[in-house]
Parts: C-alpha cells; structure tokens; sequence
C-alpha cells in the first residue's frame, strides 16, 4: 500500500524530506518523486484528505505517465522441457521468446536477458530436488534394481519367491522401462540392459548403473572396475558406462524416483495377483509400464512418452544390426596338434600357435580365441597378443568332435589323413596289449579322427615309461573289462600304483581273507539272533 498520505501529511506540517523519509521507512529520493508528482497535479493535503485511495492513486500514478508497461508472459515449464533438446541454451530459449513477444504485438514488453534468468532460476527453485539437474537429451539412461520385489508361487508347493524389479529411465524424458527377473547376477543384469535398449529403440550415450557387482568388479569412489563381460556389452551398443559413486543416490536420483513410481504404479498395484512363471509376471508389469508412461505429468506438459518420442529418441544412436550375446571367457592352451579344447570340444588355431596360451570367448553361436600370451618355443608367432587367431561356428555335437580349418594345419597335414590302421601300427610297436586298446579306443568314436587325440597321449605316455610296463598296463586293464574299454587315464592310474608290475596271482594271494582269533568271520553273523 503507497504511503503518499503520510508523505503529504508529514510535509504539510512543515518537515523535512529526510525526516519524512525515515518517519515512512522510504529512501529520500522515493519520498522527492512523490511530493513532486503532488505538485505536478496540484494536489495538497487539504484536497487529499477530501480524495479516496483509488482516486488519489489515479491523479498521481495515472495511465500512460510513468507506470510501468505490462510484460509479456512466459511458461517456464516450456522453457525447461526446451533447455532438455541438444544445443539449447537458456539465452536461445530468452531470443526466442522475444522474438514471439514482439509478434503478438499486444502492447506487452519482453523481458531482458538478466531479469528472464532471473525468474526462470525462481521458478525453477520451486521445482521438486529431483527436477532441478537438466539433462541433455539422449544422453543418459539411469540403472537401478527395486527395493521392493515382486513375487513368485511355486504352482506345486506354494511357496513364495521373492524375484527382482529392473528398472532405467531416460535422463531428460523420464521414460521408464521395468521387467522382473530371477537375480541380480551378470547374465539377468545384462539381460534387462539389453532389453531395455530395444524397448526404448536406441542407444543412449551413456548408462549409469549402481556400483553392483554384476555392473563393477571392484568399487571405487574414482577409479571404479567395470566387469568385463558388461563393458563388452557397453562396447558392442558402443554406449558409455558411468558408475555411480558408492552411497550418493544423487548420482542417480532420477531412478531412484522412477524406482519409487515403480514401486507405487506397479508393484502396489499387483500386490492381490498371483503369479507362477516370472514370463506371466513381466506380462502384467508390461502393461502397467505402459499406462504409466502414458499418462500426464502433473505439472508439465504431455506425458513420459510424448517426452521421449519429442525430446529422447532424436537424440539417441540406432541399435546395432546384432544382438549382443552373453559370452563366457576361459583361458586354454594350445595342444600339439593346434587345437584347443573347450567345453569337451577341441576347435583348431593356426599351427604356430602350439604350446601359446589363448583366451576363449565362446557365446550360443560362435567360439573365438585370442592369444593371450606367445609361445615360448617352437616356430616363431606373427600374431600380437590380444588379436583374434581364430573363429569357429560353435558345435555341440559329441564330446570329442573336433572343428578344423584346413589352412591351420601345416602344408604336409593338408594333404594327409591319417587312417586308424596307421595309428593301431604306432601302438603296435609298444605290444600287441597297447594296439587293442587304441582299437578299443578308436572305436568309441563315430570318426575315428575324434579319438586320436586321446591315442596320441596314450602313445606319448608309452614313450615316457617305455614298451613292458605300457603293455602290461594294458594286459592288466583288459582283463579287467571295462565297458566300452579302458581310457587313458586309467591306464594311467595303473602305472601310477604300480600295479601293471604286480603278477596275475597277486591280487588272489591279496584278496585272501585273514586267519586271527579276534576275527569273528561270516559264520559268526550267520548265527540266528538269541532272544532274550
């Protein structure tokens, strides 16, 4: 309320500008313009006292003299959903709004620069802790797992299992994406990523995931691990992985909302149903994802989908033509015969490699080695450690099959195959005993070139204890009769225990059962049980 009464009061009895300033709580220069505006209009207290506020007001603050003009309007929510878009600065937002300001040309002003930041900073200041970071479009998806979790029954039992809710969110949309899964654990969590790249259609440039041990091998506030199967993944979707520091939710406050609207718009509302397979379960959460992001924000404008398909989706990278597949890693030396085994298959390298360790990445599909560390002997390796040597189809065919690639083999392999006859010959030479079990061997396998490997060690392991006790070895594992007959490795037990140098009559004269007075003997248990 102005304070021109008392002015024009305090001044009509004689004081001063000074006295009236500080007797008001005004400057001296507020109280200068009031008393001349009084006398521009020619108005003293006498004709004050006769005058009521509204029309005292109209004399001296009349329309047209110096009141301030009317300001254009702005909507500060358009304003923060623009600052969203790629480029956009608050300065192009303010030149944009000038720009429609002077089109309406409705005697409105637009404010200044300073003064528009200004009011946006106060609106903004309104907003809700979790609206105030600004986010770049496409440029971050947010990773967390749900507190709460859904449930599953056991159909047979009953029993309740508590299984996990995986949620992310785009950074500038709030677009969310949420599935069940049985567990935390690498295959589950890469999975979901995954999954959660093709429900958006695209890539966003980077993820930010909780420091979990499935995400980070080893947690660090600075300098975090990333586990390398889920940064091959991040490399395949060619998207960046920003860990969130340990204990700061901040750094990830935007899925710590969606966790929460999550938990609230789709665990509370399934909490009356019962599900049995968790294929059912994410069926239902599906359908309430998509409720949830379609319907309006409470005080923006549209809703998380129309954000996304506006603000997001422009500004995110195409998925990749293949789906990543989940690997597993395993180191593996090279056989003399350059092949390596993996999972009881043996896949071939180029023969240089002999004796060289590899890493083998083997997915669903496909089996790939890297040399992890050259060969400390034997023919010089042009390859360079952490290079692919080698890329095989995956098989699952028996156990023992072997994959080949022809140019791997050296220049006299290529051409020659080897016959059964020629590798019963070999064992020939060490005894008649040592060539019926590589018979025996051989014959295990629907292609006898499966089972040279197995012949070859046992041949090497002739070589090293040499021709009688290998033979003999041999006799005594034939007579024993095992099924499909003896292997290697029992043959090797054999030696190892020194039985193949025990005569045939041993064993009887060892089984022979022992003669003492305080053995009591079968005859003692065959004696019917006296009652008492």
């Amino acid at each position: 309320m102005r304070k021109i009464r008392e002015v024009l009061r305090l001044a009509h009895g004689g004081r001063s500008q000074r006295e009236i300033a500080i007797a008001v709580r005004a400057s001296v220069g507020t109280v200068w313009n009031q008393l001349q505006r009084a006398k521009a209009a020619n108005i003293t207290w006498e004709d004050a006292q006769q005058l009521t506020d509204e029309e005292l007001d109209e004399l001296l603050f009349a329309k047209g003299s110096t009141q301030p003009s009317q300001r254009s309007p702005v909507n500060f929510a358009r304003v923060h959903e623009e600052l969203h878009r790629v480029g956009v600065t608050l300065q192009l937002v303010w030149a944009e709004y000038q720009e429609s300001a002077v089109a309406r040309a409705d005697g409105t002003k637009p404010y200044q620069y300073s003064q528009f930041c200004e009011l946006y900073r106060t609106w903004r200041s309104h907003r809700k802790p979790s609206m105030r970071q600004v986010h770049v479009a496409g440029e971050r998806a947010f990773i967390d797992y749900s507190g709460k979790k859904p449930r599953l029954t056991d159909r047979k039992t009953g029993e309740v299992r508590a299984v996990e809710l995986f949620v992310m969110t785009m950074g500038a949309s709030n677009c969310t994406f949420a599935e069940a899964s049985l567990t935390q654990q690498l295959a589950d969590f890469v999975g979901s990523t995954i999954r959660g790249f093709e429900y958006f259609g695209g890539v966003p440039q980077g993820i930010v995931p909780d420091q979990l041990r499935s995400a980070i091998r080893g947690t660090d506030r600075y300098e975090p691990d990333i586990n390398p199967t889920y940064l091959e993944m991040a490399q395949h979707y060619d998207v960046a992985v920003f860990p969130a520091r340990p204990r700061k939710p901040r750094d990830k406050a935007k899925v710590e909302a969606a966790v929460l609207i999550a938990q609230r718009w789709i665990l509370a509302r399934l909490r009356n149903r019962t599900f049995f397979e968790l294929s059912e379960l994410n069926e239902a959460i599906a359908e309430l994802v998509e409720e949830m992001n379609n319907r309006p924000f409470a005080k923006l404008v549209g809703t998380r989908r129309s954000a996304f398909e506006e603000i997001d989706k422009p500004a995110m990278r195409p998925l990749p033509r293949v789906r990543y597949e989940l690997s597993e890693r395993r180191l593996a030396r090279v056989n003399i015969d350059y092949h390596v085994e993996f999972d009881g298959r043996y896949y071939s390298v180029p023969y240089p490699l002999v004796h060289a360790q590899v890493e083998v990445r083997a997915t669903s599909s496909m089996v790939e080695l890297y040399l992890k560390q050259a060969p400390s002997r034997g023919m010089k390796c042009n390859y360079a450690v952490g290079t692919r040597v080698a890329s095989h189809p995956r098989t699952f065919a028996r156990r023992g099959t072997a994959v080949t690639v022809q140019s791997h083999r050296p220049e006299h392999h290529r051409d020659q195959v080897w016959p059964p006859e020629r590798m019963v010959s070999w064992a020939s030479k060490f005894g008649p005993a040592v060539a019926t079990v590589v018979e025996q061997m051989l014959a295990r396998y629907v292609i006898a070139e499966q089972g040279y490997r197995a012949c070859l060690g046992l041949l090497r392991l002739a070589e090293r204890v040499g021709a009688s006790r290998i033979n003999a070895a041999c006799e005594r594992a034939l007579r024993v009769g095992v099924v499909g007959g003896p292997s290697r490795k029992y043959i090797e037990a054999i030696l190892k225990n020194g039985l193949d140098q025990e005569s045939p009559t041993a064993k009887a004269v060892r089984n022979t059962p022992l003669t003492h007075e305080n053995v009591r003997g079968g005859d003692y248990y065959d004696k019917e049980e006296t009652v008492h």
